[in-house]
């Protein structure tokens, strides 16, 4: 986008007064050896804005200490989360296997189920039919 020179002259000498002047406003203003630093007042967040090409362009500057502290977070959760599991004794590659004593109340319970249901076929293995005399005669047809 081409601005006339004038125009840009004055949005030029806007950011220059306004450098000059603190704002009251949600930016702060401070004119640099190589442009205009403008601070956000409610985020923290520095801008370095120059002239190029006859537009002003802001672009964001590095906040080492925000990156830091995010990258501190991000550390101190992941550490919690190993410790969590260490603790625990358990790995995400290997899951826990159970103990004797788990693997013994299995084998007592199912050892009952077996016996309850061969007490069961054993009482209607006597409970047979007694024979009947008449011999089973295939489906009648009509």
């Amino acid at each position: 986008m081409l601005m006339p020179v004038f125009a840009l002259g004055g949005v030029f000498a806007a950011f220059t007064a306004l450098a000059q002047e603190p704002a009251p406003g949600r930016y702060a203003m401070q004119k640099t050896d190589s442009g205009i630093a403008r601070l956000d007042t409610q985020t923290g967040e520095v801008s370095l804005c120059q002239e190029k090409d006859g537009d002003i362009v802001c672009r964001m500057a590095a906040d080492e200490r925000t990156a830091f502290e995010l990258e501190l977070d991000l550390l101190t959760k992941r550490v919690e989360a190993l410790e969590k599991t260490a603790a625990e004794g358990q790995t995400s590659l290997k899951p826990r296997l159970p103990t004797k004593e788990e693997i013994d109340q299995t084998m007592s319970v199912m050892e009952r189920m077996m016996r309850s249901f061969m007490g069961i076929v054993k009482d209607l293995e006597g409970e047979e039919k007694p024979p009947s005399d008449k011999t089973e005669e295939g489906p009648q047809k009509t």
